[in-house]
């Protein structure tokens, strides 16, 4: 979890660059930017605004090799050193970021160098470097009065409402590549940015295996639980994991199978499918773990706890009173329709 919040912005260094591929320059600024009162509350908002509504999915700086090979890594090992030196370091940063800008779609733009303080994430406060890059043109109207009549000005700029690519590096975890947040809202070139510029892999925290581990149980029970048993028990299944992550701190993989399969032949299903499809989810060599709240609260808001019938008629489970569907939903098959059925029992209809 972060708060950005308190967080200052200390220094601030603005250069741009091109795209390499169209013989575009880059243009390195002599001095840091001279920030002002006015102006801080409006990067702030322009800086953070997209981390705050973001979901939470961290990165750390990787190499195949060895971590010390790579470039971003060792210039934020820099910075974080001697803070005082960021304005010279953010020239390499930016002449990095532009020898990664070698394919025609890639955006020429402003790139923001900032060295940050006072974030807290995961309940530790430490500093941060935001590198930011700002790309589409907007179109903006102003207004100057001549005379007895107003002129329209057209003009281009920035839109403050929407970064375009950042990422926040935390001076945390340093051994495992540091703790890094990224911002991509144009998809286009997504591997530029993470991959050539940052070269990043998830950050493979509580959170990343929680999240991890509920989407592979997803998937077991959409092609395990489902064809073995029916969409009740497939909807009931994920009611029960996500119940039971919710409820412990620690996940122990021997309890969670005894806890939520109701059915004991499905135990040695569950981890054949582990054993085949565990690498896609990273989850492969994964039976004990602490569980991470946050990432459980986010599986329960996209998991479906709804049965879709080719009769148009939807049955809608209810994941904080499981024992309701356990107890008042049966399913069952009529011979003279030749058509399954659910019977639900109730005393009365609750109104709306």
């Amino acid at each position: 979890m972060i708060n950005l919040f308190n967080t200052h912005i200390e220094s601030l260094s603005i250069h741009r660059v091109g795209n390499k591929n169209r013989n575009e320059p880059v243009f390195l600024s002599e001095q840091p930017y001279n920030l002002n009162d006015e102006i801080v509350p409006l990067l702030k908002e322009y800086f953070f605004k997209s981390f705050r509504e973001k979901e939470e999915n961290y990165f750390q700086f990787a190499h195949e090799v060895d971590l010390e090979y790579n470039d971003m890594f060792n210039l934020a090992t820099e910075i974080f050193t001697n803070p005082g030196d960021i304005h010279e370091v953010s020239k390499k940063i930016t002449n990095h970021l532009f020898e990664q800008s070698n394919h025609p779609h890639i955006k020429n733009g402003e790139v923001y160098v900032a060295y940050l303080t006072n974030l807290n994430i995961d309940n530790n406060v430490v500093d941060a470097i935001g590198v930011f890059k700002s790309e589409i043109i907007s179109d903006f109207m102003q207004f100057e009065e001549k005379g007895k009549s107003l002129e329209m000005i057209l003009q281009h700029g920035i839109n403050l409402n929407k970064l375009d690519k950042g990422c926040l590096i935390f001076n945390y975890k340093k051994e495992e590549g540091y703790k890094i947040l990224s911002i991509d809202s144009n998809r286009y070139d997504t591997r530029y940015w993470l991959e050539h510029f940052l070269s990043v892999d998830a950050f493979q925290d509580e959170n990343f295996i929680t999240k991890k581990y509920l989407k592979f149980c997803q998937g077991f029970a959409k092609d395990v639980v489902f064809p073995a048993e029916d969409k009740k028990e497939e909807v009931m299944f994920m009611n029960r994991s996500v119940n039971y992550f919710a409820k412990n701190d620690q996940f122990e993989e021997s309890n969670f199978l005894n806890e939520v399969l109701d059915n004991p032949d499905l135990i040695p299903e569950f981890k054949n499918y582990k054993v085949d499809k565990g690498e896609k989810y990273s989850i492969e060599d994964v039976t004990s773990f602490p569980i991470a709240n946050t990432a459980v609260s986010d599986a329960r808001r996209s998991i479906k706890n709804v049965i879709n019938l080719d009769t148009h008629i939807q049955i809608k489970l209810d994941f904080i009173n499981p024992e309701s569907a356990e107890k008042y939903v049966e399913k069952g098959w009529d011979e003279e329709k030749q058509m399954y059925y659910y019977l639900v029992y109730f005393n009365k209809e609750q109104k709306s």
